[in-house]
């Protein structure tokens, strides 16, 4: 009896959980969330990009007030569009005329942003909000710049038979890092990296390095920003023949101290048999006035 009694008592416990459940399935089912992509936007200084952030499940939001903020910034809001019109006032001045939203998209619950131009300055994390709803979603865009760069001879070093070669690359964002490589791969030790930040924010790198004869006298400036990931570098080849020749200018340097240290060496000796002629002279002279003064 116990047992039976025990069973029936189950039954409507179990079907209460399962309808508890269901309807926890369907409500959750029913609620909207803005999704936006877990992975940082990445992009290049001067581009326009998408900011994606969408509603799910679809839902017209064209009338709904929409808000996309950066939280880091004192003035937070970048785009915000109440009863179907884009509020000016509130935005952000350095956003003025480079963000949109398509009117057709929002009809599907699409309220990605359109951003024109992208500056340095952009890079952070933003967020898609709509008030209505109490949903939102965080996405971070990261902003980059990449240049081409230069090698060029710099100068010598005569006491090591060796050149100093120069690599200079601008237009760059974040700051990047500077690598020089032999013919095989392997790292050069070179000085530190010069850099100069414009008022563009965006960076000049210059580094020199100086570097000896050796088996193919290939030489490779690399650039990169691992942020971006983004890289760029040049080959330079230096002749044997030019190393040839600051090794002859570094002897014939030497031979000219040289030859200067005998030339003034003779002339010290010549300057000393001339004061010695010159004194041997005067006292001739002075013995020859007292003979003549005694007579």
């Amino acid at each position: 009896m116990f047992s039976r009694r025990n069973g029936h008592q189950s039954l409507p416990r179990s079907l209460s959980v399962l309808v508890y459940l269901l309807l926890q399935t369907h409500s959750c089912k029913g609620q909207s969330q803005l999704i936006a992509p877990s992975q940082p936007i990445v992009a290049t200084v001067g581009d326009d990009i998408i900011l994606p952030c969408h509603l799910k499940p679809e839902a017209d939001v064209v009338a709904m007030t929409l808000e996309w903020t950066r939280p880091d910034l004192n003035h937070i809001f970048i785009h915000v569009r109440r009863s179907g019109q884009e509020l000016l006032r509130s935005k952000h001045p350095s956003y003025k005329g480079r963000t949109s939203v398509s009117i057709d998209e929002l009809k599907h619950g699409n309220v990605s942003l359109k951003l024109s131009k992208v500056k340095p300055s952009d890079a952070g994390r933003y967020q898609c909000y709509i008030p209505k709803l109490d949903t939102g979603s965080v996405i971070e865009l990261i902003v980059g710049a990449a240049s081409s760069l230069v090698i060029s001879l710099s100068g010598l070093d005569l006491n090591k038979g060796a050149v100093v070669l120069q690599c200079a690359s601008s237009g760059w964002y974040p700051e990047p890092e500077v690598f020089w490589l032999d013919g095989e791969g392997n790292l050069l030790s070179a000085g530190p990296t010069e850099t100069v930040r414009g008022t563009d924010d965006l960076y000049t790198v210059s580094s020199r390095v100086t570097v000896e004869k050796r088996h193919s006298n290939s030489f490779t400036c690399r650039v990169q920003q691992n942020h971006i990931n983004q890289s760029r570098e040049t080959k330079i080849h230096v002749p044997d023949d030019f190393f040839e020749v600051q090794s002859s200018s570094s002897s014939t340097t030497v031979g000219l101290a040289v030859s200067l240290a005998v030339c003034i060496l003779v002339i010290l000796i010549l300057g000393f048999f001339v004061w010695k002629f010159s004194k041997s002279e005067i006292s001739r002279s002075s013995l020859s006035n007292r003979f003549y003064t005694e007579q």
